[in-house]
């Protein structure tokens, strides 16, 4: 689809590196969908030539599989990369990859129920990690997911003042994923969200409607005083909506394709 971008040529340590990796690839369905959701997310307006989503290997659960860096919407097959869950590549064979993949690993080994995380920059939910007054919650049924509180991570808490706000190693992860505890969103600070899930078409669905729900309650807000989802209605909600989750999946996926089409 187009051009894979190595940097330089391999060492002799990248050559061995690779062929350890050799009959370990992860299915060829799931490198396709990761392709599709990073994608997607662009059409959608999750991200735009940052952000990123990965998803936990198949066959590896101490594995996950990310693309390398680079703008989602310009992401191919030969462009996802296996790391373990330390963030360290195993077959990058020399290319550029993502600051942030300590995000996805600490996550990971946080939560074993976890299969798919995306992070994103998602331009209506970014107001709401730096407003201290205003919780995120879910406004609309479809965002049941949020429920009723959304953990604030504020890097200074960790690395103190003066950090570029980006989860560039794994005690940054750790403290992320920490602040994320059992919820399903985090907010980040003056920075983003990350958003998880137990499969990586719930995971594109979630993080497309907390930029909605973002939308939603920001405009409410304006209109005078807000009824938010109940607990209970939260629970319930999510749980059947989220099972309708592939009529999403199918129509973006769709639409993605176009766009893509369009680019190249």
């Amino acid at each position: 689809m187009h051009e894979n971008s190595a940097i330089g040529t391999k060492t002799a340590s990248q050559i061995t590196e690779d062929s350890r990796c050799q009959g370990s690839s992860a299915d060829q369905d799931l490198l396709r969908d990761l392709v599709t959701a990073n994608h997607i997310l662009h059409d959608q307006g999750v991200v735009d030539a940052f952000g990123h989503v990965s998803v936990r290997h198949d066959k590896h659960p101490d594995r996950f599989l990310l693309a390398r860096n680079m703008a989602p919407a310009l992401v191919g097959i030969e462009d996802i990369v296996e790391f373990d869950l330390d963030g360290e590549p195993l077959n990058a064979a020399g290319r550029a990859v993502y600051l942030e993949r300590f995000i996805h690993g600490q996550i990971y080994r946080a939560r074993p129920d976890v299969i798919a995380v995306v992070h994103s920059h998602s331009p209506t939910v970014v107001p709401f990690s730096v407003v201290k007054k205003t919780p995120f919650r879910a406004v609309c049924h479809m965002a049941g997911f949020i429920g009723t509180g959304t953990p604030n991570f504020d890097i200074r808490d960790v690395a103190g003042d003066g950090t570029d706000l980006l989860i560039t190693s794994n005690d940054l992860g750790k403290a992320l994923a920490k602040t994320l505890g059992d919820k399903v969103v985090v907010l980040m600070r003056g920075h983003g969200s990350t958003v998880v899930a137990g499969s990586l078409k719930k995971a594109v669905y979630r993080a497309v409607y907390t930029e909605v729900n973002a939308r939603t309650q920001a405009e409410a807000s304006r209109l005078g005083e807000v009824t938010f989802l109940s607990e209970a209605e939260s629970v319930t909600t999510s749980n059947s909506i989220e099972t309708q989750v592939f009529r999403a999946w199918d129509f973006w996926k769709q639409k993605a394709a176009a766009a893509t089409a369009a680019i190249f």
